[in-house]
């Protein structure tokens, strides 16, 4: 037992120094623990005895993954779903599948693998690109938010697939003859299953969470404990224990404890998908990978160009800014976790090789490396590719454009960004009856101003294509409530080329940065941190006397 301990310790300080390097370089951990895994697997030293223990562990992360999925997918969301979503969504599905599956039988794969490498295909990480949208702070965003609404779509398909290979046992195979049969079995499965999360939903969960809710251990618990449960029901009927896992994690979705139990599974989930990771990592063999390398080489340059040109094509013909449409179809250049999960599944049930999971992991650790960089670099890769981009963009780019023009016709003063200073900024000079349009970057944001019957639009400070397609001639002030300095100087040098002749004004935080945006022709520097401290030092002192 002793040496199941050491292994278990040198293990996870293996993945501590290897996930450092991928920080380091800028990479998901997902391709470090891989990594690890081929390191410490019978390919290369071969130190893993302790391999049922480190399954079992991965299937429990697998569960909990899925559960987290399915706790995100609020009701409420999902019909919040915009069209562009939506048809982003089902067009990169549908391209992809078709596509793949057509190049799949081009280099001589029999339909069924050519089916299971089509769909693996299809399936983009949420976890990697909520987390550098985030860290790249435009989660918001325009494109953010489309990004995020097509991943929806995609996280809907991934259940879909799932139960339909959970609904196929390694005996049946894959019939045509029987497929009749099997959308029928999986819908009164599907239906069963639905019925009773309802029945919870309604009369037994609200009342259980509440009682659970004193102990947050316990609430952890319940959940992971309600989310294996499901599982292995989903199991034993017939369906996967990724699809239970699934339909636990949506029980809870429309509860009011639903934040913080993905509060407290987010570190969980983490650290039991390492297992899955090193699990999968130590179980390739570098001679099947040898065989499908040229194969997945070109799988990753169809999923690099194929899945963002499509989202460009469809976001240009509803009339977004090529800029918006390159930034979204760049979060799908990849493939995700639950590409290797789907195949892992055909692989239990007889319907594909081994060489299929070795294919679509290195198809997996290809673009997830490249697509992290292109993300990073979005900003750069745009301004170099733009001159090239122009036939994604309709002549009248109308959901970004026209709206903002035709608002500003009635301003004499713009304000970027309607945040919390920017946000008030607005709202006095609207109570002081001037004509002032905010313009934001988040549709959420401005939907909520205009409820409050404010003078909004969207815009996007980054984009200098927008910039330039405004006409600033009645406008006496432009100010950024932005502060960021590469922005604000940004702003000033596009200004001034159009030949504006109004007064700028700029928001900053660090007094150093001052200096570089006078210089750069900025009439007024705003100290919101400095000009709070100053008055609340002065009400302070005049009260005090």
């Amino acid at each position: 037992m002793e040496h199941l301990y050491y292994e278990f310790a040198a293990l996870l300080f293996a993945s501590a120094v290897v996930g450092a390097i991928a920080v380091r370089l800028r990479q998901p951990l997902i391709v470090a623990f891989i990594l690890v895994g081929i390191l410490i697997g019978p390919a290369l030293l071969n130190l893993i005895s302790a391999e049922s223990e480190i399954e079992l562990l991965a299937e429990i992360g697998v569960t909990v993954l899925l559960f987290v999925v399915g706790l995100k997918l609020d009701m409420r969301l999902v019909r919040h779903l915009g069209p562009v979503a939506l048809a982003t969504g089902l067009g990169q599905l549908t391209f992809t599948i078709i596509f793949g599956f057509l190049i799949g039988l081009g280099l001589g794969m029999d339909w069924v693998k050519a089916t299971y490498v089509a769909v693996a295909l299809t399936f983009s990480s949420t976890i990697i690109i909520v987390k550098l949208l985030s860290d790249k702070r435009e989660i918001d965003s325009l494109h953010g938010r489309i990004a995020m609404g097509f991943l929806i779509v995609q996280d809907i398909a991934v259940v879909i697939a799932m139960m339909v290979v959970g609904s196929m046992s390694a005996s049946e195979g894959i019939d045509a003859e029987q497929t009749g049969m099997l959308v029928l079995s999986i819908v009164a499965k599907l239906a069963a299953a639905i019925v009773l999360v309802a029945v919870m939903m309604r009369y037994i969960l609200p009342r259980l969470m509440e009682l659970l809710a004193r102990s947050p251990e316990l609430l952890l618990v319940f959940a992971i404990a309600w989310g294996t449960s499901l599982a292995a029901l989903g199991d034993m009927i017939g369906f996967s224990k990724e699809v239970g896992a699934f339909l636990a994690g949506f029980s809870l979705a429309s509860t009011r404890y639903r934040e913080a139990v993905n509060a407290r599974l987010t570190s969980v989930r983490d650290f039991l998908l390492l297992f899955f990771f090193v699990h999968l990592g130590s179980q390739l063999e570098f001679a099947a990978l040898g065989e499908e390398l040229g194969a997945a080489l070109i799988f990753a340059l169809f999923v690099l160009i194929g899945n963002p040109l499509i989202v460009m094509i469809i976001m240009g013909v509803m009339g977004y800014r090529r800029r918006t449409g390159f930034l979204a179809g760049l979060t799908v250049a990849q493939i995700s976790e639950f590409s290797i999960i789907f195949v892992a599944m055909g692989i239990a049930l007889g319907h594909v090789d081994d060489n299929t999971l070795g294919l679509i992991t290195l198809v997996g650790i290809v673009t997830i490396t490249l697509s992290t960089y292109m993300i990073l670099y979005s900003s750069k890769l745009y301004d170099w590719l733009a001159p090239y981009l122009r036939p994604f963009e309709r002549r009248n780019p109308f959901r970004e454009a026209e709206q903002a023009q035709e608002k500003l016709d009635e301003a004499s003063v713009l304000v970027f960004g309607l945040g919390r200073y920017g946000g008030r900024l607005i709202r006095q000079l609207h109570d002081r009856d001037v004509g002032v349009l905010g313009l934001d970057f988040d549709p959420e944001v401005i939907r909520l101003a205009r409820r409050e019957k404010l003078n909004v639009a969207y815009g996007d400070l980054e984009s200098r294509d927008f910039l330039e397609h405004l006409e600033l001639g009645a406008v006496r002030w432009v100010i950024s409530s932005i502060p960021d300095l590469k922005l604000n100087l940004n702003l000033a040098e596009t200004l001034r080329a159009q030949g504006y002749r109004g007064r700028i004004a700029v928001t900053i935080h660090h007094e150093q940065d001052a200096n570089l945006l006078r210089d750069a022709g900025i009439d007024q520097i705003l100290r919101p941190y400095r000009d709070a401290a100053d008055y609340a030092a002065e009400q302070i002192c005049s009260h005090g006397r």
